[in-house]
């Protein structure tokens, strides 16, 4: 029988999702919970790959086991025995069919950014402090990227995907005001940002490479054109590796896989 579960995860003691040979990965530490709660081999498949020290909430992942299982039970025995770095909210049976991968119609993705210095947000989110970013700037540059292009300039070298064509629903910088300061009254003005981007897939170090480039137009480093011109149409020919026009990718730390969706499945 086919099981879904519902979890989160802090990335900074993963390699990431994906099961690496010697390093330790969130797919690895799920499945050996798994494998010793049900006494035989589970292997988990999840939505989709997540880099070194990322984030994610309500991420979802699937696999097989004998049916009749006691999900909340077994929810319960696993948030026992597992890290505290990853708890599972739920796991209900799902369709013999289902594909926690390929069934998945749209992911996003939330990029956290602070402007001064704040320990209570440092951990999952990136100080940035270089003067007079214009985020205006880098919402209008963002506007390109909506729409199916090949993000091919992106994409972090060497990366196996068959296809670098991915079409992005939602783009766009907005302030926020972290807990800490709302307890006391505060709002967070023009300190606290996040980048919001939904797409029906990511190539490798996509958003993090898409968040560098970006602060190089807040920064005036480069122009909106030139940042349009990374986002090449969706028939483009040419086979040249290309991450190398793009800016550097920022830290995974601030950067949470924060949605998954399977609409119509």
């Amino acid at each position: 029988m086919r099981y879904l579960a519902k979890l989160s995860y802090r990335g900074a003691e993963f390699c990431g999702w994906q099961v690496q040979p010697d390093a330790p990965s969130v797919q690895q530490t799920l499945e050996q919970a798994l494998s010793t709660l049900l006494r035989a081999p589970v292997s988990v498949t999840g939505a989709g790959r997540t880099d070194t020290g990322v984030n994610a909430i309500g991420y979802i992942a699937h696999f097989d086991a004998a049916g009749g299982l006691d999900t909340h039970q077994l929810c319960y025995k696993l948030n026992a025995i597992l890290p505290r770095s990853v708890v599972i909210h739920e796991i209900v049976p799902t369709a013999p069919d289902f594909h926690a991968r390929f069934d998945a119609t749209r992911r996003e993705y939330s990029y956290f950014l602070h402007r001064v210095k704040d320990p209570f947000v440092d951990a999952f989110s990136y100080l940035y402090t270089f003067p007079g970013v214009d985020f205006e700037r880098m919402n209008e540059a963002a506007q390109t990227l909506l729409g199916e292009h090949d993000f091919r300039c992106f994409e972090k070298t060497g990366a196996d995907s068959k296809t670098s064509l991915c079409t992005v629903t939602q783009a766009a910088w907005q302030r926020y005001t972290p807990t800490h300061l709302a307890l006391t009254g505060r709002e967070g003005g023009d300190d606290y940002w996040y980048f919001r981007i939904s797409a029906d897939r990511f190539l490798r170090n996509m958003v993090r490479a898409v968040v560098g480039t970006l602060l190089e137009v807040g920064r005036g480093k480069r122009s909106a054109a030139d940042f349009a011109s990374l986002v090449l149409p969706p028939d483009y020919e040419g086979t040249a590796p290309m991450r190398s026009l793009a800016g550097e990718s920022v830290p995974g730390h601030a950067l949470f896989l924060s949605g998954v969706d399977y609409s119509g499945k």
